[in-house]
């Protein structure tokens, strides 16, 4: 009996989870100026940290095409969710819209990573050790920030993923 109803119990916990993330507050939205921003800083801090050759300056331009994009994708995913709030949460309409989002998520991933394969092929032994130390440390940060809020909502919504 005692074995059912600890069972029961954490089968609900783990179920409810995602519906428990979906009715909390998404963080604060920064104004599109300052996403603008941020974006900004961050596209030249991985250009500054590859030091890009003339020739390799030439390869640059879908690549920061495709960081940008991502980085509206996830603004307006962000607005979109904020949105929402609010609303009475459908469990099976969450579920299909993370199904979107992340279908969507992997498009745009694919595509930041076609834009960067010809620049890629291009960079000497010491840009790909940068390149590879840059991505190790965003994508800890990544992590770290996924896991210090409800990020998942944000994968939620039916808009564009990052």
């Amino acid at each position: 009996m005692l074995k059912s109803v600890i069972g029961a119990l954490t089968f609900l916990f783990v179920a409810g989870s995602s519906l428990a993330y979906a009715q909390e507050s998404p963080p604060p939205i920064p104004s599109q100026a300052n996403f603008k921003a941020l974006t900004d800083a961050r596209v030249g801090i991985v250009k500054a940290t590859l030091q890009l050759t003339p020739e390799q300056e030439k390869l640059w331009a879908p690549v920061e095409e495709a960081i940008r994009a991502r980085a509206q994708a996830r603004y307006d995913r962000m607005v979109a969710v904020a949105g929402k709030q609010g609303r009475e949460v459908d469990p099976v309409e969450l579920m299909r819209g993370h199904a979107d989002a992340l279908a969507k998520r992997a498009a745009n991933l694919k595509q930041l990573a076609d834009a960067w394969a010809p620049l890629y092929q291009t960079l000497n032994p010491d840009q790909k050790e940068r390149m590879r130390l840059l991505a190790r440390h965003v994508l800890r940060e990544l992590r770290v920030g996924a896991d210090s809020r409800p990020m998942e909502m944000y994968d939620e919504t039916e808009d564009d993923r990052d």
